[in-house]
């Protein structure tokens, strides 16, 4: 089988690093990739919750960090999911003792959403290893390969958020 087949062990770059630069970059950007859903997934798990649920506490906990409000409709915006969905995503989280409901303190009508000091502890406990881990081998990092790394990431970013081209002559599902 040819390594560079997108039926190869190796998608379409190859199983290993016998490829040219530019197939081995993005072999490894695909193998970080698979080794952060599956500590995703496995973080889930051990928190009993669902990937919407695990986004919303973490967006809850940072903006907490950053002494900012969360209402459910940040919530709808930030997770791309409808109001009736927030709701019950909430009312999940609540039920499990992640979060709060607590009234806005300069708006009577508002609530806002705050996780508890427990989730904040269990996402810690979850992460923090890992996450020092990555930090570890991020300030391993020359300046000069951190600036080369944050601009191809960046770049890579902005190449996946373009739309995608379609060959003429194709039919577009």
């Amino acid at each position: 089988m040819n390594a560079h087949s997108p039926s190869g062990s190796g998608y379409w770059y190859g199983p290993d690093d016998r490829l040219d630069p530019p197939g081995a970059v993005l072999q490894a950007l695909r193998e970080y990739r698979n080794a952060e859903v599956t500590r995703r997934r496995s973080t889930r798990d051990s928190m009993g919750m669902g990937e919407t649920d695990l986004l919303a506490l973490r967006f809850l906990l940072r903006a907490q960090a950053n002494g900012e409000r969360v209402g459910p409709k940040d919530l709808s915006r930030v997770l791309g999911i409808t109001t009736a969905s927030t709701t019950s995503l909430i009312d999940r989280l609540v039920g499990s003792g992640h979060v709060r409901r607590e009234p806005h303190p300069t708006d009577r009508r508002s609530l806002v959403i705050v996780p508890t000091v427990e989730t904040d502890a269990e996402v810690r406990a979850t992460l923090g290893d890992m996450h020092r881990r990555m930090m570890a081998v991020a300030e391993d990092l020359s300046a000069e390969e951190a600036r080369t790394v944050v601009s191809f990431l960046r770049r890579m970013s902005e190449a996946l958020a373009e739309p995608p081209h379609h060959a003429a002559g194709r039919p577009r599902n």
